[in-house]
């Protein structure tokens, strides 16, 4: 039977105290451990084949060095990306990842809440569905520390990152502008979400400062349980004879997805007849005949900020720290003159 490798065997063979080996293989005082020597005790401990006895770590640092990870879809490629970059971030520091979708259900959520504070995870990142407020200030009174993603609530201080969606949308509808467009839609998800709430109100501010009298038939607010036809329905009316659109801004990648099919059966001409820019990057804006412009979502900065976030929050319960990050707009044939 192969004998198990200790720390001391690590210590013995690096030429340090087992005390620093501890230190490095549990990700601890990392700020504090010259950074070749660490570098040098991990390699050691792979050769070796060292495993961390998990069990005896929890014990002694009254943590189980894992975090859960709610988000709205982990099958919408925004979602997914974002979780496979905080599971490599938390993987750094030394944490496993459990996740899981809420589906924008409320119940769901809570369910999953409750799932992983009797696992005992040491800390959440979450992306609350609409009326979670009350669920998100219960949770606060369990002492958990958690960190909010993508969603945020003006009232409730806590740590959050998200991005800044009212200049997000006002920067692609002044590039529609820009180019020539006087009517310009919008179809998003009528929702009391504050990150959907500032994406109207992007728009609407930059149509305002441009002088563009807003039109009710442009803006359509589609229930998500229903996005399917209701999209298809919202642009239908749209490009009605005589009050047609002539841009559209699709404020979702899932939105985007279902819209560029339709523009394409209907046999509109991009950007001849109807500009568009869309939310979020997905493959659909690569295939779609006329390469389509979108809002870039800064997904690694989003994600590795909300597990430092995190780690700050489990060092220290009080700390606060909160982001409100930038976008890029990408243009491209579907937005130009």
């Amino acid at each position: 039977m192969t004998k198990k490798v200790s720390l001391k065997d690590i210590a013995q063979k690096a030429g340090v105290s087992t005390t620093l080996v501890s230190y490095v293989v549990n990700n601890l005082k990392s700020n504090r451990i010259n950074k070749e020597t660490a570098r040098r005790i991990r390699e050691i401990a792979s050769s070796l084949n060292y495993r961390t006895n998990q069990v005896a770590r929890s014990l002694k640092t009254n943590r189980t060095f894992t975090i859960g990870v709610i988000v709205a879809d982990i099958s919408n490629p925004f979602s997914a990306n974002l979780v496979r970059i905080i599971e490599d971030e938390a993987d750094r520091h030394g944490y496993t990842v459990l996740f899981g979708s809420s589906d924008e259900n409320l119940q769901k959520f809570g369910k999953l809440l409750d799932t992983f504070v009797n696992r005992q995870v040491d800390g959440l990142i979450l992306s609350p569905p609409a009326f979670a407020e009350s669920q998100i200030q219960e949770l606060e009174q369990t002492g958990l520390p958690f960190v909010l993603l993508d969603r945020y609530y003006a009232d409730i201080k806590t740590s959050y990152v998200a991005l800044d969606n009212f200049h997000a949308t006002k920067e692609a509808v002044n590039q529609l502008i820009h180019v020539g467009r006087k009517k310009i839609g919008m179809i998003t998800y009528q929702s009391g979400l504050l990150h959907l709430q500032e994406r109207k109100r992007g728009y609407l501010s930059a149509l305002e400062e441009n002088n563009i009298e807003f039109q009710e038939n442009w803006l359509k607010e589609i229930d998500f349980t229903r996005d399917k036809e209701e999209v298809i329905q919202a642009l239908d009316e749209m490009q009605v004879p005589g009050s047609s659109t002539d841009a559209v801004l699709l404020a979702s990648n899932n939105i985007a997805t279902i819209g560029l099919k339709h523009i394409n059966a209907l046999r509109i001409k991009v950007p001849e007849d109807l500009a568009i820019i869309s939310f979020d990057q997905s493959e659909m804006l690569d295939v779609f005949y006329s390469p389509v412009s979108y809002i870039k979502q800064p997904i690694r900065e989003m994600g590795q900020k909300a597990m430092l976030f995190l780690i700050k929050k489990m060092d220290d319960p009080k700390n606060i720290s909160t982001a409100s990050l930038k976008s890029e707009l990408i243009v491209r044939d579907s937005s130009w003159c």
